[in-house]
């Protein structure tokens, strides 16, 4: 995928590539950064194609404004029917809430899941239901230390959706993951690190540098022996062991294909830094 060319500071999404860094910026500070359909499915479709994108070596998520990150899907943005009713059918049947779910966050979370670059969370501010998992879903989360984090969906009187009841328990914990669920309370930032739900917590003018010095080494490493680290560790919660065994042998056998592959080797034995180019 190439760079947009001027994007307009308007636009709910910012996307911008530099220096193998892919910045991808939720732009709706005066709507909370809450999401609308439209700015989900460009959010989908930019996270697929950045897998082919080798200008592209680390991506970061994060959002406008100093007190949101991202509050879960606005809905006060109204759907359009997917299809003509017949007369007299109800506005909604069922099949459709579920319909909904699958095709929209559960696809954005997955898309962040399944990139085949590492993908860091810059939380800097409130990060609520869909908002939360989708920093969850993201492979390192750097958080200002005001950031919240919060399992929304009970204060709704729903179940939790993108992906939640899946990531919390491999993340924290079943029980952990059912506290957070079952009472849905404000999670500070402190409190987010000390469970293990994010890596680092910095004050909040700092958040930017912090996730910069991440980046920097990131876009500068082998970018596919961390795609295919990325794959190993995501399948490893489900595998049993002879599958991951056998996905790591596996995983090493690609690996040992790349350029950068003989790059180490030869930076190894020539005693010298190596120069990864990411392919």
């Amino acid at each position: 995928m190439t760079e947009p060319a001027d994007t307009p500071e308007t636009s709910d999404l910012l996307y911008e590539v530099a220096d193998g860094v892919a910045t991808i910026t939720l732009n709706r500070p005066s709507a909370a950064n809450s999401m609308t359909p439209d700015q989900r499915n460009e959010l989908i479709d930019i996270m697929d194609g950045i897998g082919d994108d080798l200008n592209v070596r680390v991506v970061v998520l994060t959002a406008a404004g100093s007190r949101h990150f991202c509050t879960g899907a606005d809905l006060r943005v109204s759907k359009v029917p997917e299809s003509i009713r017949p007369e007299g059918a109800p506005e909604r049947t069922l099949g459709d809430v579920g319909r909904n779910i699958r095709r929209g966050a559960q696809r954005l979370i997955t898309s962040i899941m399944d990139c085949e670059k590492p993908v860091i969370a810059a939380v800097n501010g409130t990060a609520a239901g869909l908002g939360a998992h989708l920093a969850f879903a993201c492979d390192l989360v750097i958080a200002a230390d005001n950031a919240r984090f919060i399992e929304v969906f009970v204060r709704r009187g729903i179940t939790p959706d993108a992906a939640g009841a899946y990531l919390l328990p491999r993340l924290i914990g079943l029980a952990k993951a059912k506290e957070l669920i079952f009472f849905g309370d404000d999670l500070g930032a402190a409190d987010a690190e000390r469970i293990g739900l994010v890596n680092r917590v910095v004050p909040a003018d700092e958040l930017v540098a912090a996730t910069a010095e991440w980046t920097v080494r990131l876009a500068s490493s082998p970018t596919k022996a961390l795609t295919l680290s990325k794959w190993l560790l995501n399948r490893s919660l489900d595998s049993d062991r002879e599958t991951a065994l056998a996905d790591e042998a596996w995983a090493q056998e690609l690996a040992s294909t790349t350029h950068d592959f003989n790059e180490g080797v030869a930076a190894f034995i020539e005693r010298r830094q190596p120069d990864f180019k990411g392919w």
